[in-house]
């Protein structure tokens, strides 16, 4: 079978497998020449030769065809108009910076007739600027946060009908401002195992770009997930949170950083066990730099870097139980170093140890505490920190206990320039 045929019987395989007649009609001929389980993207040798999401996609479906594999991005810059969505046993793997992964400009307009709870379909008042394997999200002005908020990818288009690949969580109303917009995830691990994710840029376009939450996107976003490694990933001016994680387990976080996003830098939340976040950044971020979200337990947050963000450096509260922070820099950021939130004592973050950090001239936009520790919350260990003032921002206490907390541990730690421990009254 001569290399010609060899391409054709290829291509139609993977069609095949994959049925993505929109993706072999905008990329091409796919040429898979290995024999192993790595697929390369990007440039005229390798096996999937475009430079965007469908060409991603393509390699990515092509090793879940296979029961799992790499897919290799060399080096360029990828156009991205659509979540690249990952599968059990997969690696996504970047040629470090020279892999820049760029979120398309943003899109949005009306419903003209409401979108109803299960639909797969919107009726909208300009479908001009989407198109077939483009990322969505839709939400009304009652169904705008959380998990209240619709994604999904654009099946079909048709006038100003637009179809989709999941069902309307909500019944979203088109006189309460129903807004479809193209916001999405760059990249996402939903209902996965065993995927590893690794050596590149993304860049979110967040000027242009729509607001996404937390809870259903992120410039990375796994969900329902277990046994997942981040590393070595750089992602800068997404409008959402930077990195996301619900409802998962084992998921770590490695050498990553969190820049300038509209949202918060690393949100593991909604039930994740044994998270880990070592060795990686979060600066600039409008949010927390870290939130531990809903029963977020049993985590490692490890020789961390967060300052400069527009709220706390690390923010704990709902059921946030039995996690272990060692060694991180906490520094300049808007409001306290570390906060655990105001929750009751059956919901509040109980169980958690500090050892070893550096929490330094927080509270660039407001008062606060080096640890201000809020709600009915017990069983704070915090101990041979670093804790200080040095002019900069507004720390005025290294560690605030609340009037209705208890059972707070501070020994050893080294507080200058500032009250060491004030007890609310």
């Amino acid at each position: 079978m001569n290399s010609k045929i060899n391409r054709v019987f290829n291509l139609v395989l993977i069609c095949l497998a994959l049925n993505p007649v929109i993706y072999c009609q905008e990329i091409g001929l796919v040429n898979i020449r290995h024999s192993g389980q790595i697929i390369t993207v990007g440039g005229p040798d390798a096996d999937v030769p475009g430079f965007n999401s469908q060409a991603i996609q393509i390699a990515l479906d092509a090793a879940k065809s296979r029961g799992g594999g790499t897919v290799k991005l060399n080096p360029g810059n990828y156009s991205i108009i659509g979540p690249v969505r990952l599968s059990s046993n997969t690696s996504l793997i970047g040629s470090g910076k020279t892999t820049v992964l760029k979120k398309c400009d943003g899109f949005k307009t009306s419903f003209i007739i409401d979108a109803d709870w299960g639909m797969l379909k919107a009726v909208v008042k300009d479908a001009s600027g989407f198109k077939t394997g483009m990322g969505i999200q839709l939400y009304d002005d009652e169904h705008d946060q959380g998990w209240d908020v619709t994604t999904a990818v654009i099946t079909d288009i048709q006038d100003n009908t637009i179809y989709f690949d999941n069902r309307t969580v909500n019944d979203y109303v088109a006189s309460l401002n129903g807004t479809i917009t193209n916001s999405f995830s760059v990249i996402e691990a939903v209902d996965v195992e065993n995927v590893r994710i690794a050596d590149f840029v993304v860049e979110g376009n967040k000027n242009t770009n729509d607001y996404i939450n937390g809870c259903r996107g992120g410039g990375i976003y796994i969900h329902k997930s277990k046994n997942c490694l981040v590393e070595n990933v750089k992602i800068n001016e997404f409008n959402g949170d930077t990195f996301s994680w619900q409802i998962t387990e084992k998921i770590t976080i490695r050498g990553c950083e969190a820049s300038n996003g509209d949202g918060l830098g690393y949100h593991p939340g909604t039930g994740s066990d044994h998270s880990i976040i070592e060795n990686c950044i979060s600066h600039h971020n409008k949010g927390d730099g870290i939130f531990l979200c809903w029963r977020v337990q049993n985590g490692i947050f490890r020789n961390n870097t967060v300052y400069g963000n527009g709220d706390n450096g690390i923010s704990i509260g709902h059921k946030d139980t039995d996690n272990f922070f060692e060694g991180n820099h906490v520094y300049e950021n808007g409001s306290h170093g570390v906060l655990f939130r105001n929750e009751n004592e059956q919901n509040s973050g109980h169980r958690n140890t500090f050892v070893n950090n550096n929490i330094e001239n927080n509270g660039i936009s407001r008062e606060s505490a080096g640890f201000h520790i809020g709600g009915e919350t017990r069983d704070i260990r915090i101990t041979s920190n670093i804790i200080r003032s040095a002019g900069k921002g507004n720390q005025s206490v290294a560690i605030l206990i609340g009037k209705k907390s208890s059972k707070i541990t501070a020994t050893d730690n080294d507080v200058s320039g500032s009250k060491a421990i004030v007890y609310e009254k």
